[in-house]
């Protein structure tokens, strides 16, 4: 048998093997694609959906976050407002104290500047030196007493012939008198005073009133 022949007994031809090679090259290549090909759209389609997911739960936390700041920022405003009205009332609760915390203080005094003036009503038609003197004397009592009175803003209400006001004046009687307008202030018994234009007290008058 010659060289050839041994040779072609013991092995396929070169183009069968590399047919068959290439045929199970191609198998393998499809096989190992095909799952590998759906492995990745696997993997992006719960990528997407965890990305997905992940926004919806961010947006509705955002949602939450920015309505809870909502609520905290109404709670600010509610007490920097409260805060507000607060120092708005405590200011003026000082000024009024400031105004009116010799209010009962003055209205004892008030008691002695009607003494002081009856006393130089009294005085005023005596000739006596001696009366002459306690005039003096009481006279200028009194004009220091005006003059503290001014220094804190107590006024008097002298209101002679002048129309009544039952805001700062306190009716006592009405008399028939045809001189003047009805309603109007003819004599004052008693002189009133003001406070920071608060009433201490109203003043004690005689009010007219048209002839029946």
């Amino acid at each position: 048998m010659s060289k050839t022949g041994k040779s072609s007994i013991g092995k396929e031809p070169a183009d069968a093997r590399d047919t068959a090679e290439q045929e199970t090259v191609e198998e393998w290549e499809m096989t190992e694609e095909l799952p590998e090909t759906v492995g990745i759209g696997d993997e992006e389609s719960t990528a997407e959906a965890n990305a997905d997911l992940t926004l919806e739960e961010a947006l509705a936390r955002l949602s939450d976050a920015e309505e809870e700041c909502s609520r905290f920022e109404d709670r600010f405003l509610r007490v920097q407002a409260e805060m507000q009205n607060l120092r708005r009332r405590t200011e003026q609760d000082v000024q009024r104290a400031h105004k009116f915390g010799q209010e009962r203080f003055s209205s004892e005094l008030l008691i002695v500047m009607d003494n002081l003036e009856r006393a130089l009503s009294a005085a005023s038609d005596h000739e006596d030196d001696v009366v002459k003197a306690i005039y003096e004397g009481v006279n200028l009592t009194l004009k220091s007493f005006a003059d503290c009175f001014a220094k804190f803003n107590i006024e008097a209400v002298d209101p002679m012939g002048e129309p009544f006001d039952p805001a700062l004046h306190q009716a006592m009687s009405i008399q028939e008198n045809g001189e003047v307008e009805p309603n109007t202030v003819i004599a004052v018994m008693q002189k009133g005073y003001t406070l920071h234009g608060r009433v201490l007290r109203p003043a004690m008058v005689v009010v007219s009133t048209d002839p029946a």
